[in-house]
């Protein structure tokens, strides 16, 4: 689960993970950034761009194998029927590996952002939807994200 919703993004999550299901531009996608540093939300929480995120005290973690992922419709699962059993609506996120990132280069968290062009969209481009603790200390081996739901509406 998130830890944090960015502002831009509260009531928006499942139509942007739609989106890029759908095709919705055919260039979309979800966006994983490794973080070094992870900002509070109380300081974020207010960003609208992944520029000002990474421009705050979040830092991204690009050193010792460690790269953002881009998740395009191929990766995500079917866009999910509402949860009406427990009243809320889940929003899944697939594994994801990174390849043996090296000693030393470890993440505390894990942003997560909407592309809509991922051929020549920025940073400035980018919507920061989710925040989540993510601690690795790395050491050489594979590392396996298997979160499940990344954000969850109740």
């Amino acid at each position: 689960m998130a830890d944090y919703v960015f502002n831009i993004a509260k009531g928006r999550i499942a139509e942007y993970y739609n989106r890029v299901k759908n095709n919705d531009p055919s260039t979309s996608a979800l966006i994983l950034i490794p973080l070094s540093a992870q900002g509070t939300e109380a300081e974020a929480q207010d960003y609208d761009t992944v520029t000002a995120v990474l421009g705050g005290t979040s830092d991204e973690q690009t050193a010792g194998g460690w790269a953002r992922k881009t998740l395009t419709d191929a990766e995500l699962a079917a866009f999910p029927a509402p949860n009406d059993a427990s009243n809320r609506y889940d929003i899944p996120v697939p594994s994801v590996t990174w390849t043996a990132p090296t000693a030393g280069s470890n993440t505390t968290g894990l942003l997560i952002a909407y592309d809509d062009n991922t051929g020549s969209g920025t940073d400035a481009n980018l919507v920061p939807l989710t925040s989540h603790t993510f601690t690795v200390t790395a050491d050489g081996n594979d590392v396996v994200l298997t979160a499940g739901d990344f954000f969850r509406a109740s």
